[in-house]
């Protein structure tokens, strides 16, 4: 899809693309097409698209690719979830770069071109969040990357607030996988996506890891997409979202909390959940969010065996982890922004 003249083609050939650009597709329906359409609209145009279609039964991926040749199609006899479809595109990319997109965002035509600015313009930083606004009310915002609170619970920072319009580039603790950017190699490196997720909270796993090897997530907010989602959509989370929200929630929690930490905020958790699961009570929707408790207190091995292997790697310790953690709870309930303007201590020898 990078277009140009003749020289500029076989340069392309022998080096690759700056960004290969991922969709996983799951029954995306109409999303799909308006998704790739602004893809094709960016004025940034040395990049691959990489389709990754879970089994769906539309065959709207094989129709995007149908009729556009340049667009690589990976068909998995199985819904294998977001995070396996994207570890299969990251070993399968040419660029150095990785643009995950989910099929119901929508980037503004220079979103590429802002992202790619912001990783030349910092180049010890590896993942960059983008600014995503309401696919049917861009006033409001669907996220400014993804917050921690102290309590080990992660949201989309600013979710249904007023967009705030221009505000300066920060560090939040992770990028949301529906728009963002990361170096491939790291991706690869750390081990991707944990598949073992499924789908939900596995880009907060993955910026959690990065923080506990001191790489830190920058903010783009000029780089901007709509997202369609729940909200847009218009309906409360499914049961499937709120399964497997919940249980993976608890899983990353256990999973990736250092040690000193863990001990410190888990009456935090402990509270934040029993507050939540009120919430859930409150407006009837209990059932899955409990379902997907249990399973992740029955799944614990998994969780164990998982922070074994992420505490394994870690270079930093607690209090760097915590630093860039909103302490506030209000922040946690009212789903505040929590974004720094002040780059993170990199771990010693790094």
């Amino acid at each position: 899809m990078a277009r140009g003249g003749a020289n500029g083609k076989s340069q392309k050939a022998s080096r690759g693309p700056q960004v290969s650009v991922v969709v996983v597709v799951y029954e995306s329906g109409p999303t799909l097409a308006e998704c790739l359409a602004a893809v094709r609209a960016q004025t940034f145009r040395d990049y691959e698209v990489l389709l990754i279609d879970n089994a769906s039964s539309d065959r709207t991926a094989q129709a995007a690719a149908t009729a556009d040749p340049s667009i690589r199609l990976i068909e998995n006899a199985e819904n294998r979830g977001f995070a396996a479809a994207v570890n299969q595109a990251a070993k399968a990319a040419s660029g150095p770069w990785l643009a995950l997109l989910n099929p119901d965002a929508f980037a503004a035509p220079d979103w590429l071109a802002r992202l790619v600015a912001a990783a030349q313009a910092n180049p010890g930083v590896h993942a960059f969040a983008s600014r995503q606004l309401m696919a049917d009310d861009p006033g409001k915002l669907d996220g400014l990357g993804d917050v921690m609170a102290l309590a080990g619970y992660p949201f989309r920072g600013g979710y249904t607030h007023p967009d705030p319009g221009p505000i300066a580039p920060g560090w939040v603790f992770s990028a949301c996988g529906g728009a963002m950017l990361v170096e491939r190699k790291l991706f690869l490196d750390i081990g991707g996506f944990d598949e073992r997720l499924f789908c939900y909270c596995e880009d907060v796993d993955l910026g959690y890891r990065m923080r506990l090897i001191g790489e830190p997530t920058l903010l783009v907010p000029d780089a901007v997409v709509r997202h369609v989602g729940s909200a847009s959509s218009g309906g409360r989370r499914s049961d499937f979202a709120a399964f497997h929200g919940t249980r993976n929630r608890f899983w990353v929690y256990v999973k990736d909390t250092p040690p000193v930490l863990f001990w410190l905020t888990l009456p935090l958790h402990i509270a934040a959940t029993v507050v939540l699961f009120a919430r859930h009570a409150t407006a009837g929707e209990l059932a899955a969010p409990m379902r997907g408790l249990i399973a992740g207190i029955r799944g614990l091995d998994i969780a164990l065996a998982a922070r074994r292997e992420a505490q394994a790697t870690r270079t930093v310790g607690s209090w760097a982890i915590a630093r860039a953690m909103t302490w506030n709870p209000l922040d946690l309930f009212l789903r505040r922004a929590f974004i720094q303007q002040k780059r993170p201590t990199p771990p010693a020898g790094a």
